[in-house]
């Protein structure tokens, strides 16, 4: 009987030794150390790296299809986002590239990649941490019913997708370009991308001896509400809608429009600017600039506007090309029509 008690009392003593070496030796406070692991920090400092990337160098942009597309994806993805390398630059694609600009300080949010964002992806995939995905950008929905990118170059705002309300362009600049006033207006502005663009434009427009003066660029939503408020008062809500766009439908809100005019016509936004001189040249030369006339002639039933030969839209140069080229609109190039 003794030797029995004896030898439970030793095999309950190895149980309980046993037991506290499991569990961590105690704390001075006689309580076992749990501390917990931050696994997302561990998953980001063991992020495995695909060194055989070889990021893509040409220009890449939403609609663009192939291997160069698809080996981009694949960086994005190995950089900390989640997407398709389906090799088509589509909306999540873009969504990524552009909430990754957004992140770094030496780039412009454009949606587009270029040679700058090369350099500022090939460093991030360099370092240990991945980018925090859509800490800037939300991840569109699948169906949206606003713009979720107002940042890209190539977001489609019309009557169907409307920009936020509280959208404002980063980058506003005065693009170095005449004016038909002198005081400092909040449409004199444009992202710093279309104000370059512009400035250069112009500047070709000098060299052939045509005054181009640039009248509305950026309106703020609410200013746009202001402005179809008073349409609608002068010509009923119907005929308004016709010439101009509701608060959040307006492309001057994206920072990537210009309105432009020359002396002929009396400084006026009016069809008949696109029979000068300015604009029989913008309508041929507009695109090498990177700049659409947003709303061409004979396509009302795919814009919902008029006709506007003096409605400029920065898209880049690639995309302007094949629109002037094609003589389409953008709906149709992003095959939004």
């Amino acid at each position: 009987m003794f030797y029995k008690s004896l030898t439970a009392i030793f095999i309950l003593f190895n149980l309980t030794f046993l037991t506290t070496a499991c569990n961590g030796s105690p704390d001075n406070n006689g309580s076992a150390d749990h501390t917990p692991t931050d696994k997302t920090d561990n998953q980001k400092k063991d992020r495995p790296k695909d060194t055989s990337i070889d990021l893509p160098q040409e220009q890449l942009q939403k609609t663009d299809q192939g291997q160069a597309v698809k080996t981009l994806q694949k960086a994005l993805n190995n950089a900390g986002y989640s997407i398709s390398d389906n090799g088509t630059f589509d909306r999540e694609t873009t969504w990524a590239l552009t909430d990754f600009q957004l992140q770094q300080d030496s780039l412009t949010a454009t949606g587009i990649y270029n040679e700058p964002t090369r350099n500022a992806l090939q460093k991030k995939l360099d370092e240990t941490d991945a980018v925090k995905a859509g800490a800037v950008l939300r991840k569109p929905d699948e169906k949206p019913t606003a713009v979720g990118n107002p940042h890209d170059i190539l977001a489609l705002v019309n009557k169907d997708n409307r920009l936020p309300g509280d959208f404002v362009p980063r980058n506003l600049t005065v693009p170095d370009v005449r004016f038909p006033f002198d005081d400092f207006l909040p449409k004199k502005q444009m992202r710093k991308v279309a104000a370059q663009a512009l400035e250069d434009m112009f500047q070709a427009a000098n060299n052939n001896d045509l005054e181009l003066f640039a009248q509305s660029g950026y309106r703020s939503y609410e200013r746009q509400d202001a402005i179809f408020a008073s349409n609608v008062r002068e010509r009923g809500e119907e005929a308004a809608n016709k010439v101009s766009a509701k608060p959040g439908e307006s492309e001057h809100q994206t920072g990537l429009t210009m309105d432009v005019t020359s002396p002929d016509v009396n400084y006026r936004l009016v069809t008949d600017f696109g029979q000068t001189d300015e604009g029989q040249w913008i309508k041929q030369h507009a695109s090498e600039y990177g700049f659409i006339i947003r709303y061409p002639k004979g396509k009302q039933a795919i814009t919902k506007y008029q006709y506007e030969p003096w409605h400029l839209r920065y898209v880049g140069q690639k995309a302007a090309t094949a629109i002037m080229k094609q003589d389409i609109t953008l709906e149709e190039y992003l095959g939004e029509a």
